[in-house]
C-alpha cells in the first residue's frame, strides 16, 4: 500500500503520481492508495473479501456526516469480493497479483491529527496492511 497524489490500475499495472507521503494538510486535500495484493497460488480461484477503512490514532473509525444527518465511517471497498484466477501456463506456486487504486477528494480530517488506513482481507489484518498518515497542524508550515 502506497499514499499518493493519484493512482490508476490500467493493463494490470498500477501508475503513481506523488507517491509515499506520510504528512498532508491541515487543509483536506484529494489523495490517492495504490495497493498491490499478492495472492497466493493455493489461494487463486476462491473467493475473498476486501475492506479498505479509516482509523483514527486510538483505532477507531473516522466518521463524517453522512446524507440522513448521522455519521458514517470513511470505508474504501467495503466487504468487496474479488477472485484471482491463474493464468494459463504460470508456474505452480507463483504468487498471483491483483493491483487496485483508490482515489478521493478532500476528506475533513482533523489537523495535527495521526490516521491509519487498514486493509482486511476475508477478515485478517496484517501489519503490512496498514498505512498511517499525519495531518499537519494548523499552525504548521507546509
Amino acid at each position: 500500500m502506497l499514499l499518493a497524489d493519484y493512482a490508476q490500475v490500467a493493463d494490470g499495472k498500477l501508475t503513481v503520481v506523488g507517491g509515499g507521503w506520510s504528512l498532508t494538510g491541515p487543509a483536506p486535500t484529494p489523495f490517492g492508495i495504490a495497493i498491490l495484493v499478492h495472492v497466493p497460488w493455493d489461494q487463486a480461484n476462491c473467493r475473498h473479501v476486501l475492506r479498505l477503512e479509516l482509523l483514527d490514532a486510538d483505532g477507531q473509525p473516522v466518521l463524517v456526516p453522512a446524507e440522513d444527518g448521522g455519521e458514517a465511517p470513511i470505508v474504501f471497498f467495503d466487504d468487496l469480493e474479488f477472485e484471482v484466477g491463474r493464468p494459463a501456463g504460470i508456474k505452480p506456486g507463483t504468487p498471483l497479483e491483483m493491483p487496485l487504486a483508490v482515489n478521493s477528494g478532500p476528506l475533513p480530517l482533523a489537523p495535527g491529527g495521526r490516521y491509519e488506513w487498514r486493509l482486511s482481507i476475508d477478515g485478517e489484518v496484517d501489519d503490512d496492511w496498514r498505512l498511517g498518515f499525519s495531518v499537519r497542524g494548523e499552525d504548521e508550515a507546509m
